[in-house]
């Protein structure tokens, strides 16, 4: 893997609308291009209200410019779409794209099961595909993997869930797509969790196959990560085998430690590896957020202690932003790898229970004749 690049404070990147990469953002012309701030979007207020903010250099008094706001109805979650110009975001209902002006919504293809009730999407390591779940109250799992354009891939009912009684720690329900295959971690009655896995059984078919229950200790999370899938598990962050199963081996870089969320992204020219321990679980103000380039001579690096960590996302600016229930922060990947000094700058503060956040680029504005 490369070293570290080192970029301008600035967060600028060179746009052109034909030649974007899940890599980085970069001017594929001999002629100038306009330069073109990241935008940065978050469903706050429980779901409510997605917004946009556009982050000002360091050298500027005001953090951010404050873009727009609009409100919507059973947010769920947001997730980056290739192009880097429209986002998915999730509501109870179903999914849908938006541009990077929040408008123009254009709906997900409607699964063929009745009710829609969505609770969690995650997205492939390359962004083109969404794997979502709905789970009504008392009503059975089913999972819908598409594409980045909204293309139903195909649909799987899951086996019977009979979930734990609550507590506080057992573990969460999680998913994760590599390819067309879909993985979902859940509670297991008696502790720990089972590992399903949903693939097309033969090229044509719009139904998958879902394999049976695999007992596993707890995992907390799952990410899609360069060519696999890794886990969150309390003995550190695994590799997930071909049958979904942790292989039992904690990354070095994270030691043998629990972790709790988990989250991949490219910033700048890097693919890059977050991990953090949930503050609310281990009773503490706030714990080492870890990220990680993948060179497996280093260790990750801490980039801050958080609380109540909702949400990254690594951007092609070089950044990283952090989303807690009530503030967004900046954080410079490259500079803070090299160096071991973040440069942290809070954006937002006083959001209410903030849920999601993703980087944005901005549509291209031709240029005057």
């Amino acid at each position: 893997m490369k070293s570290p690049t080192k970029f301008p404070t600035r967060s600028l990147v060179r746009l052109t609308a034909l030649c974007l990469t899940p890599a980085l953002l970069v001017a594929c012309t001999g002629t100038e291009e306009p330069q073109v701030a990241l935008r940065v979007a978050l469903l706050t207020d429980g779901g409510a209200t997605l917004r946009t903010v556009t982050p000002n250099a360091d050298s500027s008094s005001a953090p951010v410019n404050a873009d727009k706001t609009v409100p919507v109805i059973g947010g769920v979650t947001l997730n980056s779409l290739p192009s880097g110009q429209r986002l998915a975001l999730t509501l109870k209902t179903g999914i849908e794209s938006r541009s990077s002006d929040l408008a123009d919504p254009q709906p997900f293809v409607t699964p063929p099961f009745t009710p829609v009730c969505l609770i969690q999407t995650a997205s492939s390591a390359a962004r083109d595909r969404l794997l979502t779940l709905s789970q009504c109250d008392n009503g059975p799992q089913q999972l819908a993997l598409y594409s980045a354009g909204g293309t139903l891939i195909w649909t799987a009912p899951l086996p019977t869930f009979l979930p734990p009684a609550p507590g506080t720690d057992v573990p969460p329900v999680r998913l994760a797509v590599s390819g067309d295959v879909g993985v979902v971690a859940r509670p297991r009655l008696g502790g720990g969790s089972e590992v399903l896995r949903a693939a097309l059984q033969n090229v044509g078919d719009t139904v998958a196959v879902v394999s049976d229950p695999l007992p596993t200790p707890a995992i907390r999370d799952l990410v899609a990560y360069n060519a696999g899938l890794l886990a969150a598990t309390d003995t550190g962050v695994q590799k997930l085998s071909a049958t979904g199963l942790p292989d039992g081996a904690a990354l070095a870089a994270f030691g043998a430690r629990r972790f709790d969320r988990l989250w991949s992204g490219t910033a700048g020219s890097q693919n890059l590896l977050a991990a953090w321990r949930s503050s609310v679980l281990s009773n503490q103000n706030a714990q080492p957020l870890l990220i990680w380039d993948g060179n497996a001579s280093r260790a990750a690096s801490t980039v801050a202690s958080v609380a109540d960590l909702r949400d990254i996302t690594l951007a092609p600016d070089g950044n990283l932003y952090t989303l807690t229930a009530t503030s967004l922060t900046r954080y410079n990947t490259a500079l803070g790898l090299q160096s071991g000094n973040f440069t942290p700058r809070v954006l937002l503060t006083g959001l209410n229970d903030a849920r999601a956040v993703i980087w944005l680029v901005p549509a291209a504005v031709p240029a005057a004749n």
